[in-house]
């Protein structure tokens, strides 16, 4: 019907009308800012009752100060509620609670452009998360010199004036951020995409980086001479899971080479490109160029079907604007030394709670080009590969296979590496005909749904084992407070995602299996069990128990439901987060 209604709007009269659209958009946006500060106003310390604890680290509630120096403090579990009535993750809601604050308290200028709806919402907001870490001070300073351009240049130039600007304001925290940078070096495997492909990204020292390249162009040569004609990038992709079997590298690359003495081909084209050793441009340096004393970090990106578990990283401060209570940064809502609560705290959790600067002017010499993220050399060689048959990839299958099994058959001293193949876990769920068949779509732990002839990719060309099939609507129990390892299998192939409204943690070994009915010592046998225990992050877990107000029950086998304290009630199943109405609503 709305479109029907344009499309009788003149041209100039529908560019008019969509002009108004995005003015009332921002002004949308700009009351939802004003939402936030007043509810994070509601949850200051000297507004709420004092809820003494114990100790700061037993997992009870905690003054944080979200958005940086300047900011007011709040209580750390107004950002449950907040996500759950919004339909957000406690982890969004916190930077949206913070953003708010510190345009409010840190950011003037832009605050006043943003409710007076001159300078987008989302713009100011990317603002004030950039500068979080900067002092007061010196996030006044930044206000004052790019409040006026928020809205006038393209985010990309935005972006380098802020960090000039932010550099010139405060030269000790740009170099502390310089530092820290050197720290970041990590390997991180993401979330698998809807065809079973996951990205790995390793940033190391440019040296390591360069040596691990040059061992994957190698297998990747070695899979030419097999015979394999795909392009580069997916032969390369292919090596990344052969690589950690040391014999079967060592016997590919020996069967290859031996391969190419015996055949020798013309002017071949090979796959790896020369690598710069040291140099910030792309000028391959001399065979015989020495390799410097530091290296600088490194990035590549690979991609391959695999399995593993996300990598984050946290960090927090504290503050103590009154020394009668702990406060600390609101950055991490799961700050790390927090303690899981235990049966103690289960058992009471509804008990009431106790400079100058001379570096260059920051708005000078600032442009738009942008940065090729990897070097040159990373994709340096020009190679669309061909096609494969059905009946070519069985082949290659099958010499591959053929040379695992050489290459494990050897004598350990006939061999470099005479260590069996690592061991991965995988489960799998499939039915009966696609068990039969070998058709149809299966769904891997940490991967996602595959088509079951992607299951040989999965495995590979190593031997496997698989398990008897786990029966997840018998019940397990246990007498003791602590989970069994039987019992937290059960779970996590039961729930694979905490059961916190909008959670956004995947249920691994290590997350926290809490009691829906607090676990009672002098309680009936067979309190920890499959039906009574359900995964949370442990900011879930900290509000469950100690936040007073909310509740939490078991519905169905599949459902929980969480009542806030102001009444709203949501249900979390494995369709996700639903709000449902309550009597009062």
């Amino acid at each position: 019907m709305f479109e029907e209604e344009l499309s009788t709007l003149s041209t100039a009269d529908l560019l008019e009308s969509a002009a108004e659209e995005r003015a009332t958009e921002y002004r949308s946006a700009a009351r939802s800012l004003v939402h936030a500060v007043v509810y994070a106003d509601r949850f200051h310390p000297d507004v709420c009752a004092d809820r003494p604890g114990r100790r700061a680290s037993d997992g009870r509630e905690r003054a944080v100060v979200l958005g940086g120096e300047g900011c007011p403090p709040v209580m750390e579990f107004c950002i449950s509620e907040y996500g759950a009535v919004l339909g957000v993750s406690p982890g969004v809601a916190r930077d949206y609670l913070a953003n708010s604050l510190a345009l409010r308290h840190r950011f003037p200028f832009v605050w006043a452009r943003v409710l007076g709806e001159e300078v987008a919402a989302w713009k100011a907001r990317n603002l004030a998360r950039d500068c979080e870490k900067l002092s007061l001070e010196a996030a006044l300073y930044v206000d004052q010199r790019v409040a006026h351009l928020l809205d006038t240049i393209s985010p990309t130039r935005l972006a380098k004036i802020i960090k000039a600007a932010k550099m010139h304001a405060d030269p000790a925290q740009a170099k502390a951020e310089a530092d820290e940078k050197t720290r970041e070096r990590g390997v991180w495997v993401g979330q698998s995409d809807e065809h079973g492909t996951k990205t790995c990204v390793i940033k190391a020292a440019s040296a390591a980086v360069r040596r691990h390249k040059a061992k994957i162009d190698e297998i990747a040569d070695a899979l030419l001479a097999q015979g394999d004609k795909r392009s580069i990038q997916a032969r390369r992709a292919e090596a990344v899971g052969i690589m950690p079997d040391t014999a079967y590298t060592n016997e590919l690359i020996a069967q290859a080479q031996q391969h190419q003495h015996n055949t020798p081909t013309p002017n071949p084209t090979p796959t790896t490109a020369p690598h710069p050793t040291s140099a910030p441009d792309h000028t391959p340096a001399p065979p015989s160029a020495p390799a410097p004393a530091a290296t600088p970090n490194a990035a590549v990106a690979l991609r391959n079907v695999a399995t593993g578990n996300d990598v984050s990283t946290g960090r927090a401060s504290g503050v103590s604007p009154d020394p009668g209570r702990h406060v600390t940064s609101g950055r991490d809502i799961e700050p790390g030394p927090d303690i899981e609560p235990g049966p103690d705290d289960e058992a009471d959790r509804e008990a009431p709670h106790p400079g100058e600067s001379d570096l260059p002017d920051p708005l000078d010499h600032c442009d738009d080009r942008t940065t090729e993220p990897f070097d040159a050399a990373s994709g340096g060689v020009s190679d669309a590969g061909e096609s494969m048959t059905p009946d070519e990839l069985h082949a290659l299958a099958a010499r591959l296979a053929q040379i695992k099994r050489d290459a494990h058959a050897r004598p350990p001293g006939d061999r470099p590496t005479p260590a069996r193949p690592g061991k991965t876990e995988i489960y799998v769920h499939l039915t009966d005909h696609t068990l039969a068949t070998g058709t149809g779509v299966l769904r891997a732990e940490d991967i996602g749904p595959l088509l079951a002839t992607q299951l040989t990719d999965l495995v590979g060309h190593g031997p496997y084992l698989v398990k008897p099939v786990i029966d997840l609507n018998k019940a397990i129990s246990s007498d003791a407070y602590e989970t069994t390892n039987q019992i937290r299998e059960h779970v996590k192939l039961t729930h694979p995602t905490e059961l916190f409204p909008y959670g956004t943690r995947e249920t691994t070994n290590n997350i926290d299996l809490d009691h829906i009915q607090p676990y009672n010592p002098l309680g009936p046998p067979g309190q920890t069990n499959t039906q009574n225990l359900i995964p949370l992050s442990r900011y879930g877990h900290r509000v469950k128990t100690h936040a007073p107000g909310w509740k939490v029950r078991r519905i169905d086998p599949q459902t929980i439901e969480w009542t806030t304290p102001h009444g709203f009630a949501l249900h979390v199943n494995p369709t996700g987060t639903h709000r449902v109405p309550t009597e009062d609503s």
